[in-house]
């Protein structure tokens, strides 16, 4: 199995926390994560999976089995479908405080991000840590295994464990199909969503092609006869299940028309290359999206490694006057980012001139290659492990 760099974060939490939320998509390791680091604690713990009827049958009176748990760690597995229990965590948390209990007593997994869980911001509040597990990224993984990791193959299969690792590209397409399918016709109503299968599967599709592009709410719902309401509400159930990121524009001190209407990437290539019906290499430098895919890639690479003292946009005026991707560093520099997928990439102008208008502190084109170097005008060609690399230092 391939280490996660996330483990040490997730154990800090765990030793100042009373809850910890472990959350990211289905399928990207939380569970077996957490059932790792569980063998690695020095205290008893135990598991339940709110997807079993068996474990679900143990909280019929649920605080009166979680209040049995002292001394150990309890983890709580698809918390989500359970909401509920936050209410339950916080009277239990806050006893145990007032008693001098300190160590975390909670690990709660979860499918869906901190905005769906309402009830663990508004219950758990200064008594919960968020850690966000994503897909493998390319610094993880070149870092485990130097000699045999591939880029491309990470790009064209996105980073989910059983989609990177399977045994040939067909057998990993095969899966992103049932990931799909899957979604769409039982985690989305088994969530409560309302949202028809038939519907929601061809708002999917379609979104992947505006991918690195500002969705048309409008258009996008004319296409799919939807009204202007349930096509951003569909949108929102993707952004909060991990599928879709949604990167705000920049707008501060700049005094120019611009594109107000957040930019929206498919958070894992792999996924987006099944929507779009791409299952090999060939198929993917043939196909038109190539481009958007490689911003994509390169995007969510690197905004998965921002803590969150960093901030992100996208900037782009009326004009098409635009800058990929801004990163405002912790000291307040702000970094114009350029995605390339060239080997000899330039910058246009239209990039420079943007610059100009948020007083770029620091400029870069991220490429497909290592070698860095300058290119004039203070733009720095860098390859995406150096630039990963770069912000870690910040």
């Amino acid at each position: 199995m391939i280490s996660r760099t996330i483990e040490s974060s997730l154990m800090k939490a765990l030793q100042s926390m009373p809850v910890v939320a472990l959350l990211g998509p289905r399928q990207v390791g939380k569970t077996t994560l957490a059932l790792t680091l569980g063998e690695g604690l020095m205290k008893r713990w135990s598991y339940l999976d709110l997807e079993s009827d068996t474990d679900l049958s143990k909280l019929n009176d649920p605080e009166g089995f979680l209040s049995t748990f002292e001394g150990e760690l309890l983890i709580l597995d698809e918390v989500q479908y359970m909401p509920e229990l936050f209410r339950i965590l916080r009277g239990i948390v806050d006893a145990r405080k007032r008693m001098g209990e300190k160590a975390c007593q909670f690990l709660l997994l979860g499918s869906a991000s901190p905005a769906l869980l309402q009830g663990s911001a508004e219950s758990l509040a200064g008594r919960i840590r968020y850690v966000e597990l994503s897909p493998f990224n390319s610094l993880e993984l070149l870092k485990h295994d130097t000699e045999a990791f591939s880029m491309d193959l990470l790009w064209l299969r996105g980073g989910f464990p059983d989609s990177y690792l399977a045994a040939n590209n067909q057998e990993s397409f095969d899966w992103r199909i049932d990931f799909i399918k899957t979604y769409v016709e039982r985690d989305l109503p088994n969530m409560g969503s309302g949202i028809s299968p038939i519907h929601f599967k061809r708002f999917w599709r379609m979104l992947a092609h505006y991918h690195a592009n500002q969705v048309n709410y409008s258009e996008l719902g004319r296409s799919l006869e939807l009204s202007h309401t349930t096509v951003k509400n569909y949108l929102d159930t993707l952004t909060g299940f991990y599928m879709v990121r949604q990167i705000e524009p920049y707008a501060a001190n700049v005094k120019k028309r611009l594109v107000k209407s957040p930019k929206i990437y498919i958070r894992d290539s792999g996924m987006l290359h099944c929507l779009k019906n791409i299952s090999t290499m060939d198929a993917l430098f043939e196909n038109p999206a190539l481009g958007a895919s490689w911003e994509g890639f390169v995007v969510e690479n690197i905004l998965v490694h921002l803590d969150a003292r960093w901030e992100y946009y996208y900037y782009r005026t009326a004009t098409q006057v635009e800058i990929d991707l801004i990163l405002i560093s912790p000291s307040g520099e702000i970094w114009a980012v350029e995605i390339k997928r060239q080997t000899a990439p330039k910058p246009g102008r239209g990039f420079f001139e943007a610059c100009k208008d948020v007083k770029a502190n620091r400029k870069f084109i991220v490429y497909a290659l290592e070698t860095q170097y300058p290119i004039g005008g203070g733009v720095e060609v860098i390859g995406l492990k150096a630039f990963i690399e770069l912000i870690l230092a910040a």
